[in-house]
């Protein structure tokens, strides 16, 4: 078989699953000594409902903003941009240059460099913010080109 990769928007809702049965958030569970499932109700453009466990849902979907202003009503919001952030690393080449490395949460990393002309000018906490702001941009746009593909598909 081939593979794929794929986007599109869904709607989900948290939800636990016991003896077989799937409740949703606030829904009265039984009590019984079946072991729950945590996961979620996912509902799919076409109206097909399914059943995801936790950790594969949260590895395969990005939550995005809602944004009742829009038609498709999600946008990227800078806390999304912030949460995609997973580590920076910060460091100093020469007597002039700041390179940061930030490393998403999905593991793709970004490098950007920032450096000034006189070494006596020099800040790594003011060059780290500039890359920091070039880097959040591409994550902008990253994000935004992911929403992009789930709205209107790959072609």
């Amino acid at each position: 078989m081939d593979k794929y990769v794929g986007c599109k928007i869904i709607e989900a809702a948290p939800a636990i699953k016991k003896g077989g049965k799937v409740y949703a958030e606030g829904q009265a569970v039984p009590k019984t000594m079946e072991p729950v499932e945590e996961g979620y109700i996912v509902v799919y453009p076409d109206g097909y409902t399914s059943w995801s466990p936790k950790d594969v849902f949260e590895n395969a979907y990005l939550k995005v903003t809602p944004n009742p202003k829009l038609k498709t009503n999600c946008s990227i919001s800078q806390q999304m941009v912030d949460d995609f952030i997973k580590e920076i690393n910060v460091d100093t080449l020469g007597k002039k240059t700041t390179v940061v490395q930030v490393i998403l949460v999905n593991g793709f990393e970004i490098f950007e460099t920032s450096s000034c002309v006189d070494p006596e000018n020099y800040s790594e906490e003011m060059g780290s913010q500039i890359c920091l702001e070039k880097i959040k941009d591409k994550i902008w746009a990253y994000l935004g080109f992911l929403l992009q593909t789930g709205v209107g598909g790959v072609r």
